[in-house]
């Protein structure tokens, strides 16, 4: 008897509770967010950098007391295959998360927005470039970074502007080759590239896909150096990027420049792997640590001094690219979307996210914040930064475009080799 009394009075003191208890973030002890990233594989590396700048994020709003008083607090996933997507996104809507971060890898990125969207979750992109990721109509989906077509498309507008008139020749005297894997990244990045070489008034006289899985290198070189580029754009993966510009040496095939378009050449192992053969090879790609400041606005500039000092003293050196893009998009979602937010629910939030209009300059990585809402790019960040930079040494990079990025100028034009 004893224990049923007791029971029915804490049935009361609970509904009691839920009739009075307020709403918002201030109702829960936390803000759950859920974070899915390959955090074991081959992708961990690199990927956990990402996820390193998404904890920044959280650690620096926590520290300005959270959102409206409440803590954030990351329930984290590892995410290795698309098929195991929908599982992960299940579980984190049973722990109470209304938003997920991830997930570094387009591939997976693409299964995640798709389970988070089918679920009632928003999904904000903290890294993948895909242009499929954004423009699907999915409402719930954003994603502050970069698209593949930026990149693409910055690769042909650097060829006009700025090596043209460094081979002393007119943006439509140039000849371009693009040369792409045929998965359907690089494939989306080299069309990017050769419309907007269209609209330069850049010819490509050479557009060659090859299978990474088993390359023909000779006959694909023997396309390009039949065709006689003055500019070399490459859509690639890592592996099949650094495999192709040793054929390439190999080959003595020699353009005066190189452009790799996906991050391939961008990322450190690129360099390491080929040392002075990267030397002049240029990267089309998101900003990292080394571009100049003067890209920032003060909002900026003050927000990357802070990531930049957690940074280094958990890691020591200078932020990764990784890092940046997963701490840019993060801040984004929990500094200025959540505290504008209604409610915390996925359609509050995915409502404050489409009305912030934050000029260039206002992240740590130089971007804006404007979310298109037209229905080939609904969910994508027109104001997302991209840059160009080049391999000036072993190891070595500048940034070199826009100007406004800028830390040097260009150098090893035409290619030496």
């Amino acid at each position: 008897m004893r224990f049923r009394l007791s029971a029915a009075v804490g049935i009361v003191m609970v509904l009691t509770a839920c009739a009075t208890a307020p709403t918002g973030p201030a109702a829960a002890s936390t803000v759950k967010v859920g974070a899915v990233f390959p955090l074991t594989g081959p992708q961990a590396p690199l990927a956990k950098q990402e996820y390193a700048g998404v904890q920044i994020a959280r650690d620096l709003v926590n520290a300005d007391g959270g959102v409206d008083g409440v803590p954030i607090s990351l329930l984290t996933k590892d995410l290795t295959s698309p098929s195991d997507a929908q599982a992960r996104v299940d579980e984190l809507k049973q722990q109470g998360a209304q938003s997920i971060l991830g997930a570094y890898s387009s591939g997976l990125s693409m299964s995640v927005s798709a389970a988070a969207q089918a679920r009632g979750l928003l999904y904000w992109e903290a890294g993948a470039v895909a242009d499929q990721l954004t423009g699907r109509g999915y409402p719930l989906v954003f994603r502050v970074g970069a698209t593949g077509s930026n990149l693409g498309a910055m690769s042909s507008h650097f060829a006009a502007t700025v090596l043209a008139p460094q081979l002393n020749r007119s943006a439509w005297s140039l000849r371009m080759a693009i040369v792409h894997n045929l998965d359907g990244y690089p494939t989306s990045v080299a069309t990017a590239a050769a419309q907007q070489a269209g609209r330069e008034g850049i010819p490509v006289v050479a557009n060659v896909a090859y299978d990474a899985h088993v390359p023909d290198w000779p006959a694909v070189l023997d396309q390009v150096r039949t065709a006689n580029p003055d500019i070399l754009v490459l859509a690639s993966y890592i592996a099949d990027g650094v495999d192709f510009r040793r054929a390439m040496l190999k080959s003595g095939l020699h353009v005066g420049a190189f452009i790799g378009s996906t991050m391939a050449q961008c990322v450190p192992d690129f360099g390491a792997l080929l040392g002075a053969d990267a030397i002049g090879v240029f990267a089309s790609d998101r900003p990292t640590h080394d571009f100049n400041p003067a890209a920032l606005n003060d909002t900026g500039r003050a927000v990357y001094a802070r990531f930049a000092a957690a940074y280094r003293r958990e890691f020591g050196p200078d932020p990764t690219e990784e890092s940046l893009a997963g701490f840019s998009a993060a801040w984004t979602l929990f500094h200025y979307v959540m505290p504008r937010a209604h409610d915390l629910g996925a359609t509050g939030m995915a409502a404050a996210a489409r009305s912030l209009d934050l000029p260039d300059g206002t992240l740590a990585n130089g971007a804006g914040i404007k979310f298109a809402t037209t229905a080939d790019m609904v969910g994508q960040n027109t104001r997302a930064a991209s840059v160009i930079w080049q391999w000036q040494g072993v190891r070595h990079s500048v940034t070199v475009y826009p100007p406004v990025f800028a830390t040097g100028t260009i150098g090893f034009i035409p290619l030496p080799r």
